[in-house]
């Protein structure tokens, strides 16, 4: 056993061989070319998800709202102080062609909200909800805001 240790002591380490490090490059390429796509394919989805989540939380407030209220209407172009009022981890703008705005349009005399949002992926999503009898909520998405301004358009696309 010593024999051996000393011999492997006195043998001279020639490295690696050139085959063996491109061997190892294109190892490391192939992971990184799995793991690029992968990993954008979770950003965008987080992205649509925190966009998503901020409509939701601004339909909440809007709900409120409109129990306090008994209509949606009420709600003009103050929406984004009455909104951040009621909730205020919510950062509200109406004006299109904001990243960070939330659209708001109000139909059917003041019984239906929309509610839309640009998330950083540049998909709008929205939110309708119609508090009229037979009414309910819908989700929407589009490629613009114009794809998502309105309750049937808002419907068209479910997320």
């Amino acid at each position: 056993m010593i024999g051996w240790i000393r011999d492997r002591l006195n043998r001279e380490d020639e490295g690696f061989t050139l085959v063996e490090l491109m061997v190892v490059v294109l190892v490391i390429a192939i992971l990184i070319a799995i793991a690029i796509p992968t990993f954008l394919g979770a950003r965008q989805r987080a992205q649509d998800r925190a966009a998503q989540s901020d409509l939701r939380n601004a339909l909440t407030a809007a709900k409120v709202f409109y129990v306090d209220n008994e209509d949606y209407d009420a709600v003009d172009d103050g929406v984004t102080d009455d909104l951040e009022t009621i909730e205020p981890s919510l950062s509200l703008d109406s004006t299109i062609g904001n990243a960070d705005a939330v659209v708001v349009g109000y139909t059917g005399a003041g019984q239906t909200i929309v509610l839309a949002k640009q998330s950083a992926s540049q998909t709008w999503f929205c939110i309708s909800d119609d508090s009229s009898a037979g009414g309910g909520t819908t989700y929407g998405s589009g490629a613009a805001a114009t794809d998502v301004d309105t309750v049937a358009e808002c419907a068209a696309a479910s997320w």
